[in-house]
């Protein structure tokens, strides 16, 4: 990618168009939404909630997201060129990001995340992303979670028509006009501990609830 590609796309005036595109998009979409209110609950009451999906799912939901700026919440984006696309985008969707992942910054974006979800009680995280492997929680989730002192909310769409990309998550792409679900599961409440088995357990638990919603090729993995 040339330096004046890279410009252009990382720009505030692109990021606000794809912003705008991805709204009117998600707008086509016949949208229904379930498990939504105990979390809110457990927010409102002062509890914190950590809400987490698969990298390859999150585009279905980027619209319906817009809907929890009042609590000021943050995400952990990779320090990357797409990450500062997806940045662009979260901002304008009242999200705060938190820029690091597991290979660039990754200690530094989860002490901010950390932080930040102490202060605001409500953050976003991407289990396996940014770059995989696909379907495998990722630390990270477990580490945010002990330290926050926040509950787990795993969350998976799913729609009647989509394409997916020949990528490494098999990303999902819900199809104009068709219906499409997004499902909050059951809180989890993960005690912090300094045991690596305990941790490991954590980790593990958390993956087998959220690997069965994998579509795509990856369901069957």
């Amino acid at each position: 990618m040339s330096r004046v590609t890279r410009h252009i796309l990382t720009s505030d005036a692109f990021c606000g168009f794809l912003y705008r595109f991805i709204r009117a998009y998600s707008a086509t979409f016949r949208f229904e939404v379930a498990g939504e209110k105990p979390w809110i609950g457990h927010l409102e009451a002062g509890g914190g909630v950590l809400l987490c999906t698969w990298h390859q799912q999150f585009f279905a939901a980027i619209g319906h997201f817009k809907t929890y700026a009042r609590f000021n919440p943050s995400l952990m984006i990779s320090k990357s060129k797409d990450g500062a696309i997806i940045a662009g985008v979260a901002r304008r969707s009242g999200w705060v990001p938190v820029l690091g992942s597991s290979s660039r910054g990754g200690a530094e974006a989860l002490r901010g995340m950390i932080e930040a979800l102490r202060t605001n009680r409500l953050a976003g995280h991407v289990v396996d992303g940014p770059r995989g492997p696909a379907g495998r929680v990722k630390a990270g989730l477990v580490r945010l979670a002990h330290e926050a002192d926040a509950v787990v909310v795993p969350f998976f769409t799913e729609a009647d028509r989509a394409w997916y990309i020949d990528s490494w998550d098999n990303f999902m792409m819900p199809r104009p006009f068709t219906k499409v679900r997004l499902v909050f599961l059951d809180m989890i409440r993960i005690e912090p501990t300094s045991d690596p088995d305990e941790f490991e357990a954590h980790r593990s638990m958390i993956e087998g609830i959220m690997r069965p919603h994998l579509k795509g090729r990856l369901a069957a993995t």
